[in-house]
């Protein structure tokens, strides 16, 4: 018996980290990603599809939202079982008590509403462990296992359900962490044959037997390995006390179109060099499109080197559906060479403003010299005004560049 498993679809979701334009095509490639899990189910001959949690991002949407969830759903011709998750909970405001749900939803689409066995077909069901608010407080899956019985001879038991799992939840106290300790004891007494769960956004083997799919489109930079389903064989005539992984065979199938990278770049030695090897590095990625980049620099550059470095930025964000400096892990020193301004033949106060600017930005005043530190620079020089702190310094450097930038520097 074969089947896909999927989660954490939260269609919906508003992607707010992407530009206007590019948040709307990640919104289409979200729904594409349903059609191609509809198409994958009928090329492998899955029986059914189940949707562990977080369907929807929200229990208030649009309605254009659930329409576009059944148009793209319409293709598959199995059951598709959905279990609410902490997104989507069955609560007093449910998505999946509205009317516009209730008139939509295809025949082939089941909503799991108890913690109750659904039966498919001759060789398979689906025990669906669904949220009924946000937080529910205790283990909801040891709940539904609690007096479990073995499924019916030649029936594949498949456990649905939504939630960390204490062996990789940060928060060891949450009452609602599930016991995949105790889940491994339920498939090791041949309770059932395997457990899917949502909630981790990346494809994840927990124990044998017991996976996250993850979601069908990358969600966050943080997700390891996601826009992937899990196809999933288990033999109903297998010898239920044999390990699992020998019962159980699992396949991570691609199914997203977009991908979120970190590209870190060091600057150093000769920085126009290596604005040009960065250049390099971004015009390597393909599908750019959609793909969102968040770059990690660390390093110094001239005034000049970074005038060049921000025209890159500026080019490349043209192409890109993301790309963005990600400040809070990037140490990137601009430190101005008096060379990038000699042209200027400034005198009098408009000299000394610029000197100061100089200094305070750590560019070494009197030196010259690319790369001198900010303590070389003379920071508590008179006139520097105490500008040492880091947030004066970066407005320094950013006066700087703009400067720069405006006197026709680096043309």
């Amino acid at each position: 018996m074969r089947f896909i498993a999927t989660a954490d679809w939260q269609l919906g979701m508003r992607a707010r980290p992407l530009p206007e334009e590019a948040r709307a095509r990640y919104t289409e490639s979200r729904f594409e990603a349903l059609a191609r899990i509809g198409e994958l189910a009928r090329e492998r001959a899955a029986a059914f599809i189940v949707v562990c949690g977080d369907v929807f991002e929200t229990n208030q949407l649009d309605r254009r939202v659930i329409a576009r969830t059944f148009e793209a759903l319409r293709g598959a011709d199995v059951p598709v079982v959905l279990v609410p998750g902490n997104h989507d909970p069955l609560d007093s405001a449910s998505i999946y008590d509205s009317p516009v749900f209730a008139e939509r939803c295809p025949e082939q689409v089941v909503v799991a509403r108890e913690a109750e066995p659904i039966r498919i077909g001759d060789d398979a069901e689906v025990l669906p462990v669904p949220w009924r608010s946000k937080r529910p407080g205790r283990d909801l899956v040891a709940e539904a296992c609690a007096g479990l019985e073995p499924a019916p001879a030649g029936v594949v038991r498949v456990i649905a359900a939504h939630g960390a799992v204490a062996s990789r939840n940060p928060d060891a106290t949450d009452p609602a962490t599930i016991d995949d300790a105790a889940l491994a004891d339920v498939l090791a007494r041949g309770l059932a044959d395997v457990v899917v769960l949502g909630d981790r956004h990346s494809t994840t083997e927990v124990r044998p037997g017991i996976w996250y799919p993850g979601t069908q489109e990358v969600t966050a930079r943080r997700d390891v390995d996601p826009g992937n389903v899990l196809v999933i064989d288990v033999d109903p005539a297998g010898d239920a006390a044999a390990p699992v992984a020998e019962r159980v065979r699992v396949e991570p199938v691609h199914v997203g179109r977009w991908r979120f990278v970190t590209v870190e770049h060091e600057f150093t030695g000769d920085a126009d060099a290596e604005v040009e090897r960065l250049r390099t590095r971004l015009d390597a990625l393909d599908d750019k499109s959609r793909t969102g980049v968040w770059l990690v620099l660390r390093g110094t550059i001239s005034t000049s080197a970074a005038a060049r470095l921000e025209r890159l930025l500026d080019e490349q964000r043209d192409l890109f559906a993301l790309l963005t400096v990600w400040e809070h892990h990037s140490d990137l020193q601009v430190l101005p060479d008096n060379a990038d301004f000699s042209d200027l033949h400034l005198t009098g106060f408009a000299a000394d403003a610029l000197d100061e600017l100089v200094a305070a930005a750590g560019g070494g005043g009197d030196s010259g010299a690319p790369g001198a530190s900010a303590d070389a620079g003379g920071l508590d020089r008179p006139g520097s005004r105490d500008l040492a702190d880091d947030g004066d310094r970066r407005r320094a450097q950013d006066a700087l560049g703009l400067l720069y930038r405006l006197v026709g520097g680096n043309r």
